[in-house]
């Protein structure tokens, strides 16, 4: 039977795989019409034209309906003659046009799924079904006619509440102009952007299937951000640059400092990062190949301070205490307002910020990472200027930030920098020779290996970044260098020189690069204070030990779990359950941008967390002075001496002093 014909009357059975919907439906029903009456998700833009191709399915079988072309009807004009932007697969059919003539088993591939799974690399991030806060509807709308009392809006209105049940939508004044013009052009057929299914943000003439957004991550060293299909969920395009402003300041308390003391320095600092933020729009449409007026939504994650700069307001508040929020749950507003050229109508959603140095990205990381969805005990730990920590599992939640200071950054290091090519970034020290290896950042060689010197000649050695520094003093360690106290022994063998009145380990000659006292003691302090603002978390919650350890960010990445463990950065675990997160703060910002149900669970999530403030906390400083000694002073790793062997403790060690943490509060 050809579309069009018409059928006897009755029934059918209708069975939709994957989701198992069953149930009668009128004979001559299209498929999409069956989906619909059955609750089955099946995507469609155009409302059932045979334009958009979303809503395409295959005949599937079961022990009792075999798989036979005639149970739907053959394809008519609709599907011959279709030609949409999703191309029609010879074993699918349109939905729309294909008409059920007997009891029948349709499959919906994932692809005509309207809230398709996004499928994730990494199979501990938390899964999410698309389903974006911003959609489209395709609607043609009757002619006005001469004697007709409504308006061109009130048939617009009329077409999506007949045609997608959409009522009481708003419309700015803005796209009034237009109104008309696209109704001509489109041929009495438009295509409406509709956010969160109240307000209309943007009118296309015709039929329109692009609709991208864009989540930022925005880290005081790093821009970082991706083009995602909103249909689709696919990442299209990525792109990360310098946040410009670092021109103002290294990290982000540096740059507090710059805003406090400059007039009109928050300003600069405001509009240099929304600068950036407009170029990289710019750079991902450019890298995918599409118009800006196509990008519908934005996401932000970021610290606190990076959080307020964005949105043009004052960080000073977070240079001391009470370090007081100027707003702390979910902002949003429209992407101009940033500065950012996209569609006039695209809005921008911020996510919430827990506390008041636990920011926008921490809560980013929690909706990708999911603690709050297991029964084990993950300690999350984004290591920065102010490391941000999170605790807990399906029973509580607990965060704090710790001030670990610029160390880790390369900051306070004599040869630190930045982890950018040229930096060493692993090192490996024998245990007998006290001979090192490294291996340089964006380099594939380590120095003993063939291919490293052509490397070098390429780009020479420069220094030594925060992953470099951990793994240089933990592998000295080891081997012996460096006591637990943190004190560099004098010991043979041509690597231990003399430096003033202490000693330094010389790990590179050409340019010379040294551990010296003062970066292990730099280290010393920037690691006691993450870990004791770990411990304060663990006190709180009741436990001594954790079931997982997640090292976010971009730095906590590459840090490697052993030697973090070995410093004693981090409480002892079993090491197979310590790992780095990536960036799970842009993953997150990615969930918010795809689904509108992930955007409602982190702001219910981050009222949930309990904040401790590390600064009023007397055991903190307690914590602190313990985890000065390299891994610790009291604490037991039974977990680590699995591992690795450690040096023996000597019987009497020197007092050590009372040291407050960097930056401390």
């Amino acid at each position: 039977m050809v579309e069009g014909e018409a059928v006897t009357e009755g029934e059918a059975s209708v069975l939709f795989t994957p989701s198992g919907r069953q149930g009668k439906v009128p004979l001559d029903s299209t498929v999409l019409d069956a989906a619909r009456q059955l609750s089955v998700d099946l995507d469609s833009i155009c409302g059932g034209r045979g334009i958009c191709g979303r809503c395409q399915v295959r005949i599937g079988s079961t022990k009792n309906i075999t798989r036979d072309e005639a149970r739907l009807s053959r394809p008519g004009p609709t599907e011959l003659k279709y030609r949409g932007r999703r191309p029609l697969d010879p074993e699918h059919r349109l939905g729309c046009a294909a008409r059920i003539l007997d009891d029948v088993v349709v499959d919906v591939p994932p692809e005509s799924q309207v809230h398709r799974q996004v499928v994730r690399k990494r199979p501990e991030v938390v899964d999410i079904e698309v389903d974006p806060v911003v959609r489209l509807y395709y609607v043609e709308v009757a002619e006005a006619g001469l004697g007709d009392a409504g308006s061109d809006l009130l048939r617009v209105m009329q077409a999506l509440e007949a045609d997608w049940g959409l009522t009481d939508l708003h419309l700015p004044t803005a796209l009034l102009p237009d109104l008309q013009h696209n109704l001509q052009a489109g041929r009495s057929s438009v295509t409406v952007a509709v956010h969160d299914e109240s307000n209309v943000t943007a009118i296309w003439p015709g039929f329109h299937d692009r609709s991208f957004g864009v989540a930022f991550d925005v880290g005081s060293t790093t821009v970082a951000g991706h083009l995602c299909d909103l249909l689709t969920g696919e990442i299209v395009a990525s792109h990360g640059e310098m946040n410009p402003q670092i021109r103002f300041g290294e990290d982000v308390m540096s740059r507090v400092s710059y805003a406090m003391m400059n007039e009109g320095g928050a300003d600069e600092l405001t509009s240099a990062v929304r600068s950036a933020l407009d170029k990289a729009v710019g750079t991902l449409c450019g890298e995918a190949g599409i118009d800006r007026a196509d990008v519908l939504e934005v996401t932000l994650v970021g610290n606190p301070i990076m959080h307020h700069l964005v949105l043009g307001l004052d960080p000073t508040p977070l240079g001391a205490a009470p370090f007081a929020l100027v707003v702390d749950s979910a902002v949003r507003m429209k992407a101009a307002e940033l500065g950012i050229e996209a569609n006039p109508g695209a809005m921008v959603y911020v996510l919430p910020c827990i506390a008041g140095h636990v920011g926008a990205d921490a809560a980013g990381a929690m909706l990708s990472e999911g603690p709050q969805l297991g029964e084990e005990i993950q300690l999350m730990v984004d290591v920065g200027t102010n490391a941000e920590i999170v605790l807990g599992n399906s029973s509580r939640l607990l965060a704090a930030s710790s001030p670990t200071g610029p160390a880790f950054e390369g900051a306070q290091i004599s040869s630190g920098q930045r982890a950018t090519p040229g930096a060493i970034e692993r090192v490996r020290i024998d245990r007998e020779t006290l001979e090192p290896r490294i291996k340089l950042v964006g380099g594939s060689a380590w120095s003993d290996q063939d291919g490293f010197e052509e490397e070098i000649a390429d780009t020479p050695v420069t220094g030594i970044c925060g992953s470099g520094i951990i793994e240089a003093i933990a592998e000295l360690y080891l081997a012996g260098v460096i006591r637990p106290d943190g004190t560099i022994a004098d010991l043979p063998g041509g690597r231990v020189v003399e430096d003033d009145r202490t000693f330094s380990y010389r790990l590179w000659n050409d340019p010379i690069i040294d551990v010296t006292q003062a970066d292990v003691r730099a280290i010393q302090l920037a690691k006691a204070a993450l870990y004791a603002g770990a411990r304060l978390l663990m006190d709180h919650f009741g436990t001594d030990t954790v079931d997982q350890v997640r090292l976010a960010g971009a730095f906590g990445n590459h840090i490697d779990p052993l030697h973090a463990m070995v410093l004693g950065m981090i409480p002892d675990c079993d090491l197979a359950s310590v790992s780095g997160a990536g960036n799970a703060a842009g993953t997150g910002a990615i969930m918010a941008l795809l689904s509108k149900e992930a955007r409602e669970t982190v702001e219910d999530l981050v009222h949930s967390v309990e904040k401790i403030e590390t600064a009023t906390e007397a055991r903190f400083q307690e914590h602190f002075v313990a985890a000065i000694a390299i891994p610790h002073e009291s604490a037991p790793h039974p977990n680590l001496e699995k591992a690795v062997d450690l040096p023996e403790t000597p019987s009497v060690e020197p007092k050590r002093r009372r040291r407050r943490p960097a930056n401390a509060r």
